[in-house]
C-alpha cells in the first residue's frame, strides 16, 4: 500500500471528537418523570426506576440535554440521567428578547413539535415537557405545539431536534456566502 492510502484508512477508522462543553460549573437539573418499569426473570420480576431529567447550565443561557436512565433505586436513577444529559449538552441560539430567532419543527418517533418565536412578555406558552426544555434552555419567550404522541421522552427529544436546527443570521449569512447586510 502507498503512503496516501494507508493515511486515509487511518482517518478514515478514528473516531470523530464529541463537542465537549465545560460543564464544571454548576449543572442546573429538572426531573420531568420517574417511572417503575419492571423486567421478567427467572426467579420473578425485577423492578427498577426509571428517570428522564432535563440538563442545563446554570447561569449560561442556551445550554440543553436530556438524560434517561434506569437503575435499582430512584437517587441513583437520577444521578444517572444526569450524567448522561451532560454528556447530550447543546448549543441553542437565543436573541436579546430571550426568544428563538426563527420558528422551527422536531421530530422524534411519532412526536411533531412546532416552536414559533413570540414578542416580549408572552412567556413559554407549551406543555408537556417541551416547558422544561425550553425554561432550562434559557428561552422564556416562545410559542409551542405538540403534535401526535404524548410520551414525555419522546417530546423533550421532538423539542432538542428543533432547537438543534436554529441558527443565527450570521450563520445563514455564512451558508449563503452573502454579507449580513443583504439579509436585512
Amino acid at each position: 500500500m502507498t503512503q496516501q492510502k494507508i493515511q486515509k484508512k487511518k482517518i478514515k477508522n478514528q473516531r470523530r471528537e464529541k463537542k465537549k462543553y465545560d460543564v464544571e460549573e454548576k449543572i442546573n437539573h429538572k426531573v420531568v418523570q420517574i417511572t417503575r418499569v419492571s423486567k421478567v426473570v427467572k426467579g420473578g420480576k425485577k423492578l427498577s426506576f426509571r428517570a428522564i431529567v432535563i440538563v442545563g447550565i446554570e447561569g449560561k443561557h442556551g445550554f440543553v440535554g436530556i438524560g434517561a436512565a434506569k437503575a435499582d433505586d430512584i437517587a441513583n436513577a437520577i444521578n444517572k440521567a444526569i450524567s448522561k444529559g451532560k454528556k447530550n449538552l447543546i448549543q441553542i441560539p437565543i436573541t436579546k428578547t430571550e426568544t428563538i430567532p426563527q420558528s422551527t419543527e422536531g421530530v422524534f418517533g411519532a412526536c411533531l413539535v412546532i416552536l414559533k418565536p413570540s414578542s416580549p412578555g408572552s412567556g413559554v406558552i407549551a406543555g408537556s415537557s417541551i416547558r422544561t426544555v425550553l425554561e432550562v434552555a434559557g428561552v422564556r419567550n416562545v410559542l409551542a405545539k405538540q403534535i401526535g404522541s404524548n410520551n414525555l421522552l419522546n417530546s423533550a427529544k421532538a423539542t432538542i431536534n428543533g432547537l438543534n436546527k436554529l441558527k443565527t443570521i450570521s450563520q445563514v449569512a455564512k451558508d449563503r456566502n452573502i454579507s449580513v447586510d443583504l439579509l436585512y
